[in-house]
């Protein structure tokens, strides 16, 4: 899901060409993502549809990113795309279904997760990231609500999801769009300044903490509070009880992927 968009539900049937749109599960400024099924297989599918008209020039180019990104990858820990077509204004994205719903919910429910969890949790991210990278693509928006499972078990596998903000940069390339969900963004985004694909290893970091304390590290009222906060943390903010249960090697992983100098 994009920025700003929501998780709802509502029932409301609508057939596009092959595809059954069922119900919709969220809702955002220029898309909106339907279960569906596919009328031809009885396949149980997500959809994306997005409102071509209400796509910036920015948001045009995302887009396109992520259509490329998705048609040509096919890997267990990034979404996959089965169908692409327009119709009638719009672009649908018709992608596997994922039962599980997203990690955001996943850690509503349990709370924070064990570290044996949260370890297979993060090789799964690792291993999608793996991919992003050798494409030269940055997410700029990973956080739990863009990660979905694929069912509703502890041994789910985690698919990396909602590339509507993604871009391609080339070696040696940065970005300088502002764009994400602020408790996600690395401090380097936060401050305008130019950034590449460590920016979503910050990202990642914040998720690990989040899976190992059930809340993100850092908050604030606003952008500027929120990067005086990461400023002004002497290390990250780990409970004592927690902390004296963590594996050396979990706090260095975290600890390293949530450095304020990406370098």
């Amino acid at each position: 899901m994009e920025e700003g968009e929501e998780e709802e539900e509502e029932s409301e049937s609508v057939r596009v060409k092959d595809i059954l749109l069922k119900r919709k599960i969220g809702k955002g400024s220029f898309s909106a993502v339907w279960k569906a099924e596919h009328r031809g297989t009885g396949e149980e599918v997500a959809v994306k549809q997005v409102f071509l008209s209400k796509l910036s020039p920015r948001l045009k180019s995302s887009f396109h990113c992520e259509l490329n990104f998705l048609s040509s990858v096919n890997h267990p820990n990034i979404v996959r795309l089965l169908d692409f077509f327009q119709y009638d204004g719009c672009a649908y994205l018709v992608m596997e279904f994922c039962a599980g719903g997203n990690l955001a919910s996943y850690i509503r429910f349990h709370g924070r997760v064990q570290q044996q969890t949260a370890r297979r949790f993060m090789q799964q991210l690792g291993s999608g990231m793996k991919i992003l990278q050798s494409h030269g693509i940055i997410h700029r928006d990973l956080k739990p609500e863009n990660i979905l499972l694929s069912k509703p078990r502890d041994d789910a596998i985690l698919k990396i999801a909602d590339f509507g903000l993604s871009r391609t940069v080339r070696p040696g390339e940065y970005a300088e769009t502002v764009c994400g969900t602020p408790l996600y963004m690395a401090p380097e985004v936060l401050q305008f300044q130019k950034y590449d694909s460590k920016a979503d290893m910050w990202s990642i970091g914040v998720i690990l903490f989040e899976l190992l304390n059930g809340y993100p590290p850092f908050n604030g009222r606003n952008n500027v509070q929120l990067l005086k906060n990461i400023r002004s943390s002497t290390g990250l903010p780990f409970s004592q009880m927690i902390l004296l249960g963590l594996d050396p090697d979990c706090l260095d992983v975290c600890s390293k992927l949530l450095c304020s100098n990406p370098a």
